[in-house]
């Protein structure tokens, strides 16, 4: 395996993240989408887990909060120029899914090893899905080749203050879910990281609420830079995984602060504990999760992360390909 290219770095922050932007894009995304659902499981050594279940999205995952925040706060000039993503799969689908629905083009640089389920659907969405090789091309000088070309506008997929303040809107929704099924706020989330997205923006929703990013063993470079205090990338030769959602290089400093401020420290699963809660989570909440969306519980039942009854997790994404998926089930 080679050395991945190391990724650019993302465009001059025009503001901060906020809890008000959060909160912004919860009223946003409460009016375009039902809320997922909260759902109880319980573990198999006692205890109980409430599993937030963005899985169940239209687009099989969160990223369509971050998407729709982003391109809603375009302007008008903004949206003719187009947008350009780059994704493994999930924030393709956010993107292309918001883009047509706003009459914007969409162009998604994709690895050309993502799965084809997610290929297929963002083809399907109507965007223009341009492929690179993961370990010997940069997927963000591709992406900024094209902006500069189109004059389009990049729609990061964690390092953005819009993306983050999106996804952060599921905390909105879950703290209000487990006031009235829990008995008040969560005290800890559990959420599978790549970037940092998702985890920075749950700690803005939540801010009292302790925020644990997983990800996937040889892939946790964002655990092992909230370890050492200061940002590391993955490195040369990383190992294959099965969480195709979850193998960002490395996190940026707009993700990093926020993490940082609220002292995150992060956890890393392996393959077969990844596997484990793809099974445990269609066996005792019926839903289909995918890799990456099962980082987080994977965490929670091999009791790497404690649980206290007001713990969430988490189900963060749902796009596998059928025969994988079969193939995980049927294993055990």
């Amino acid at each position: 395996m080679t050395n991945p290219s190391p990724q650019l770095s993302p465009a001059p922050l025009v503001r901060e993240p906020t809890r008000e932007g959060v909160l912004r894009a919860a009223a946003k995304v409460s009016a375009l989408v039902p809320h997922t659902p909260l759902l109880a499981l319980e573990l198999p050594g006692g205890g109980t887990v409430w599993c937030k279940a963005e899985c169940l999205q239209p687009v099989g995952a969160f990223k369509i909060r971050g998407a729709w925040h982003r391109l809603t706060d375009m302007t008008e000039e903004e949206r003719a120029r187009g947008v350009v993503a780059v994704s493994s799969g999930n924030h393709a689908q956010g993107v292309a899914w918001a883009a047509r629905r706003l009459g914007i083009a969409a162009t998604i640089v994709m690895p050309s090893d993502a799965p084809a389920v997610k290929l297929s659907e963002t083809r399907r969405l109507g965007a223009e899905v341009v492929l690179y090789e993961r370990l010997t091309q940069s997927r963000d000088a591709i992406a900024a080749a094209i902006c500069a070309e189109r004059g389009a506008i990049l729609v990061h997929a964690y390092g953005d203050p819009w993306v983050i303040e999106g996804q952060g809107s599921t905390a909105i929704e879950l703290a209000s879910q487990m006031e009235c099924f829990a008995g008040g706020p969560p005290t800890r989330i559990v959420t599978p990281c790549a970037g940092g997205g998702l985890a920075s923006g749950l700690a803005l929703a939540c801010p009292e609420a302790e925020v644990v990013p997983v990800e996937p063993e040889g892939w946790d470079d964002v655990r092992r830079s909230l370890a050492g205090g200061v940002i590391v990338s993955v490195g040369a030769n990383p190992p294959p995984t099965a969480c195709d959602a979850l193998q960002a290089m490395t996190t940026f400093p707009i993700n990093f602060a926020v993490m940082t401020s609220h002292g995150m420290q992060g956890v890393a699963v392996s393959e077969a504990e990844v596997r484990a809660a793809q099974r445990y989570a269609f066996s005792k909440l019926r839903v289909v999760v995918e890799p990456g969306g099962a980082a987080a519980l994977a965490a929670v039942l091999a009791g790497k992360v404690p649980i206290d009854g007001r713990t969430a997790v988490i189900l963060s994404g749902g796009n596998v390909d059928p025969a994988a998926f079969a193939k995980v089930i049927a294993d055990s």
